[in-house]
């Protein structure tokens, strides 16, 4: 059951505002860009630009990495307590308004976007708004759903909790490089320290074999794949990102990416190659494609 340290009271919690708290080039490579061929042109401008690396240009799931500290270190919400060693990723959703700079100072402005009572766990969902330091245009917003393991029963039993701030349309209806053994000890480097990814012995406690591939990881591995078979190598053509993550993939499986086009959106889902598994899913809509693919 949650641990509480007051009574939950949930107007209190949706009016709780949440605390405003990456280099781009080491989230690229965490996601294996230039990782089979160190001049692949398509991914070489990731990681480096011989006018500096202020010129290179960003990946759209980098903005995934905006809210990870709060939900890792846990967020200061009243009434509601959970363990971040529990937190298991379950749902990413982001917009990209315009192409993302390579060397910025963002504001990033966090709220929740959802909670819900599950009895023996949570689900919590947190929207973050990116916006470059003195500028009041959106930059991008991307939304992190979480499961939270042991946090459920904070609320009246006979009517559990439920609250959902978005559209319910904004969520879910070529071979990837294999990933390495140091696939999460180098994507951890990105931001998030999750032990469950680093630490054998708090893997097994959270009822794994060992740590676990970074979900976000797997994301940036599948829509990297899209922007290079279907994008032509072009970042700014991603408009909106959704996935959902169905099972989990250990660092050093071979991940495959099956990918079709319906108009302007991409449908796609991600298999483990040696388990022959589903471990993600979703989709991503694009600004505009040229009529010679």
């Amino acid at each position: 059951m949650a641990r509480s340290d007051s009574e939950f009271n949930p107007d209190l919690l949706l009016a709780h505002k949440l605390p405003e708290v990456l280099d781009v080039a080491i989230y690229a490579l965490g996601i294996g860009a230039c990782g089979q061929d160190a001049v692949d042109s398509d991914e070489l401008k990731f990681v480096y630009h011989e006018n500096g690396q202020e010129h290179i240009q960003v990946l759209p799931t980098f903005v995934s990495l905006f809210s990870l500290g709060s939900l890792t270190d846990g967020l200061d919400l009243p009434g509601f307590k959970y363990d971040p060693s529990l937190l298991l990723h379950g749902q990413q959703y982001i917009e990209v308004y315009r192409p993302l700079p390579s060397k910025a100072s963002l504001i990033n402005k966090v709220s929740l976007a959802g909670l819900q009572d599950k009895g023996k766990a949570a689900i919590l969902e947190i929207e973050t708004r990116s916006y470059e330091q003195g500028s009041d245009e959106l930059l991008c917003m991307n939304r992190t759903t979480v499961f939270l393991r042991g946090a459920g029963g904070f609320s009246n039993s006979s009517k559990p909790f439920s609250y959902k701030n978005y559209p319910s349309n904004q969520g879910l209806a070529v071979k990837i490089p294999q990933t390495q053994p140091s696939s999460a000890l180098l994507y951890r480097l990105s931001g998030d320290y999750n032990p469950l990814h680093s630490d054998p012995n708090v893997a097994k406690l959270a009822g794994f074999p060992r740590p676990i591939l970074h979900g976000l990881c797997t994301l940036g591995f599948a829509i990297k794949a899209i922007i290079k078979c279907i994008c032509k190598g072009d970042p700014s053509a991603v408009k909106t990102i959704s996935g959902r993550f169905l099972a989990t993939v250990f660092p050093g499986e071979t991940l495959i990416t099956e990918m079709w086009l319906q108009g302007l959106r991409v449908i796609y889902q991600t298999k483990v190659k040696e388990r022959n598994k589903a471990v993600l899913s979703g989709y991503v809509d694009i600004r505009g494609l040229s009529s010679s693919l």
